[in-house]
């Protein structure tokens, strides 16, 4: 039905001090049907040619050749040959869901070739970020012949360097950015090189386990030619796309092209609990129904990254890799447990970490750091940082005595952090450091960290201010509250899955009147609203009661009408299904 809606000229500024407008220049109607799907889609970009292949996002739309990639064929044919030559192989993964999810297929594409694997996570307290030359070394000593690096070894050129000079073989699978000389690798294969080629490099929002994918289709086909599947059957690679959802969501990879197959079609796979690992995971988030794009990002990811993150950083690889149900049930609760542990010691970190922004001041990138902050948890406090005050946020782990200091960064859209963390590098501000747009990794000598704050500030002003002065929340819809029901959400998911890249739909609803509004939890806004029209909904805004916006709809309680705009979800828990309102903003409607 279409909705009697004023223009979203008329709102002005909303609470958050954003203004609000169409995404993709939506119309200021409802549409019903296929016609909602199409609506959301073209107004996430997609051409009306490409209608139908972005409806019903498969591999067979959306899956490039390997060989476009730079150094794909020697990575596979390498690969290949330690195969064919029963060749002790060692898969060398960060400590995050990414690294263990991208560890975890490439041992089980070498267990479907007939050939097993040795894993190697680093320790993030005792060893830090990508391959060590001491770690090589002893990985060779022990007797593998081939190590491949994955999502880390880009910018090890100390590391990689060792390993060439001891004749190591090395193939390192990774998407995090270059410099422009690369590390002295057999293969170097991702799509964020400098010198990669454009159809290739079209390929850069890829996590690395889409890469290592990418490379086990390639690894197959060489074998092929070879005749390897002359006499034996081929592997099932779909079957591996449980774990590529995983770790493209979990890595918040933008859900734009070929990721977005990866990610509808291996939701499909995730539904089968074929992956006995990732079966006893699910069953330790209590997660019955068939999991959802949200569920790895927010259920499972988490307790994977807590292994790395404050436990043992070996856990996700294995609970990944287990046949045995009763190890993977036990890996699957000992990662709960770390994952709540891990909740706690963010809490505290962030505690401390928010009662330095008074000092900040009106620096582009909201620097923090202290003695004694967990390393594990400083990338997510960076995040909350970030989404708290809409800038850039670094958090560093201050190194005790003498020990160089450990930092992660989350960036805002529009502000390319990981170029701005190598360039600190190259100026000789930081021991290592590096990243993509959103997000970045470091390590710093204590007595810089100021210098790399003013550094920071310096080169992204300009770029945070164009970006916070263009901030807007993009609507798909605009309806009064009878129209909030669950068919509608539905509807709405049929255009998904939705995550980084690929926004889920926004709504906003209104204008309503709070019935009841108070807090819950430590820091949540709740409420019951009516309409005009008489309908009625619940609505949480998620650690907004010290927000502006929050204190704003506290002191209201009811006095006032407005309109609130944020993400529609169906809540079944109670066995009926009703749909609700995610709150992300509000504005006054009189």
């Amino acid at each position: 039905m279409p909705t009697t809606s004023p223009s979203l000229t008329d709102l002005g500024r909303s609470l958050t001090g954003r203004r609000w407008s169409w995404r993709g220049g939506a119309v200021n109607e409802i549409v019903s049907g296929s016609d909602l799907v199409t609506q959301l889609l073209l107004a996430r970009g997609v051409a009306p040619s490409d209608l139908a292949r972005e409806r019903t996002p498969s591999l067979r739309g959306f899956l490039p050749d390997p060989a476009i990639f730079q150094d794909m064929e020697t990575a596979a044919e390498r690969l290949a040959q330690a195969i064919l030559s029963r060749e002790a192989v060692t898969i060398y993964g960060d400590y995050d869901v990414d690294g263990a999810t991208s560890a975890a297929l490439l041992i089980r594409l070498l267990r479907m070739l007939g050939h097993n694997a040795g894993h190697y996570i680093p320790d993030r307290l005792l060893e830090g970020y990508g391959p060590s030359g001491d770690a090589l070394l002893k990985i060779a000593e022990e007797g593998s012949s081939l190590i491949v690096t994955v999502d880390c070894g880009a910018m090890a050129h100390e590391a990689l360097g060792a390993a060439h000079d001891a004749g190591i073989d090395v193939i390192v699978v990774d998407h995090h950015k270059c410099s422009p000389e690369l590390p002295k690798a057999v293969a170097m294969v991702n799509p964020n090189r400098l010198d990669e080629r454009e159809d290739a490099a079209a390929h850069g929002h890829l996590a690395a386990v889409g890469v290592a994918f990418l490379l086990a289709v390639a690894t197959v086909r060489t074998l092929r030619k070879q005749g390897y599947f002359d006499e034996r059957e081929e592997p099932d690679l779909l079957s591996l796309l449980d774990i590529v959802a995983l770790g493209t969501v979990a890595d918040v990879a933008a859900l734009r092209g070929l990721n977005r197959a990866f990610v509808a079609q291996g939701l499909k796979v995730m539904r089968r609990r074929e992956n006995t690992g990732l079966a006893a995971l699910l069953d330790a988030s209590r997660l019955q129904r068939a999991p959802v794009c949200s569920d790895l990002g927010f259920a499972l990811g988490p307790r994977i990254n807590a292994g790395g993150r404050v436990g043992e950083a070996t856990l996700g690889v294995r609970l990944l890799t287990t046949e045995d149900t009763a190890e993977a049930a036990d890996i699957a609760r000992r990662l709960s447990e770390l994952n709540d542990d891990r909740r706690q010691i963010e809490s505290e970190v962030q505690e401390e970490a928010e009662a330095q922004l008074a000092g900040q001041g009106n620096r582009a990138v909201q620097l923090l750091h202290g003695a004694g902050w967990h390393q594990g948890v400083i990338g997510i406090v960076a995040g909350r940082i970030k989404e708290k005050t809409g800038r850039p946020a670094l958090v560093i782990a201050r190194g005790a005595n003498a020990e160089p200091s450990k930092g992660s960064g989350r960036s805002i859209a529009g502000v390319d952090l990981g170029a701005a963390i190598i360039a600190a590098r190259e100026a000789g501000l930081l021991l290592a450091g590096g990243g993509h747009a959103m997000a970045a990794g470091l390590t710093v000598d204590h007595d810089k960290i100021d210098a790399l704050a003013e550094f920071l500030d310096d080169r992204l002003a300009k770029d945070v201010a164009a970006a916070q002065e263009n901030q807007e929340f993009k609507l798909d819809l605009m309806l009064a509250p009878g129209g909030l029901t669950p068919d509608l959400v539905d509807a709405m998911e049929e255009a998904g899955p939705y995550g980084m890249g690929w926004p889920g739909p926004r709504v906003a609803v209104g204008p309503v009147h709070a019935i009841k509004c108070d807090v819950v939890g430590t820091n949540h806004v709740r409420m019951i609203v009516r309409g005009e029209d008489g309908a009625r909904f619940k609505a949480i805004a998620f650690r907004a009661a010290e927000s502006e916006m929050g204190q704003a709809l506290l002191q209201n309680r009811g006095s006032r009408r407005f309109w609130l705009a944020g993400r529609p979800k169906v809540d079944d828990w109670s066995g009926r299904r009703e749909a609700e309102l995610i709150v992300d903003d509000a504005v006054w409607a009189d």
